[in-house]
């Protein structure tokens, strides 16, 4: 893939090297120790409660499906919404990113991925001509959450709280038919996979839901606190580059 000034100015601003050395002897040894050690993370079975939000949701059209998940009040976290976070983007899009769930700059905005992380990811996508903005299918994304209501201080999703919102993100990618589905952290990787290896056994490689291609990858706010890790997070979205060209 070649790469142009301002593509390559914009992986620069992420700290991203396009090209960096083979790592040494040493450092491989390490690598391979760590995924060695590397254990699985526990997943809870889903224990979402009788009479959820399951019922009629794979029948929705797209204005049905955003009104259904704006009334949702299926478990607590509706108490301490300011908004849901129902998604952002084409509705045909050829690429899906799927995070975990909503903050407290997203609750107020009604829209995933915004704050330093939203810039981060912005940043990420427009490296590879993409946009959540005003384009066509080819060049934009639809963006949405496991979760569409913010756990109360950010706190870990729960697993019925994940169980209940489940209906909603299987809808979404019904919808929008992507070609490519970007997993972006531990909950959207567990949700969509149902696998509690961690991310780093997870990546490089391409999985499977229901049929679409599936790239996992580190969470924008993972990297602002890792920023080791952008360089293996940009490699994963050149891999989900690869699998759209096929």
């Amino acid at each position: 893939m070649a790469w142009s000034e301002r593509q390559i100015a914009i992986l620069g601003e992420m700290g991203i090297r396009l090209w960096s050395p083979p790592p040494s002897a040493e450092q491989a040894a390490e690598e391979e120790t760590v995924a060695v050690v590397e254990a699985p993370i526990p997943v809870a079975p889903p224990r979402a409660r009788p009479g959820g939000v399951a019922a009629g949701v794979a029948a929705m059209d797209w204005p049905a499906l955003r009104e259904a998940v704006a009334a949702c009040r299926a478990c607590k976290l509706c108490e301490g919404r300011t908004n849901t976070v129902f998604g952002v983007g084409h509705e045909r899009a050829q690429w899906m990113v799927v995070g975990e769930a909503p903050g407290e700059q997203e609750d107020l905005k009604g829209e995933p991925f915004v704050g330093k992380a939203g810039q981060l990811l912005d940043n990420m996508l427009r490296a590879l001509g993409l946009t959540r903005g005003e384009a066509d299918a080819q060049h934009q994304v639809f963006i949405a959450n496991t979760l569409k209501c913010r756990p109360p201080r950010n706190r870990n999703p729960e697993p019925e709280e994940l169980a209940q919102c489940e209906p909603f993100l299987i809808r979404q990618i019904e919808l929008v038919q992507p070609k490519i589905i970007l997993a972006m952290g531990r909950f959207a990787v567990q949700s969509l996979l149902k696998s509690g290896e961690p991310i780093g056994r997870l990546r490089g490689r391409v999985h499977q839901y229901q049929g679409v291609p599936l790239v996992v990858t580190y969470h924008p706010a993972y990297l602002l606190r890792n920023p080791q890790d952008k360089a293996r997070a940009w490699e994963d979205l050149c891999l989900a580059a690869e699998v759209v060209a096929r």
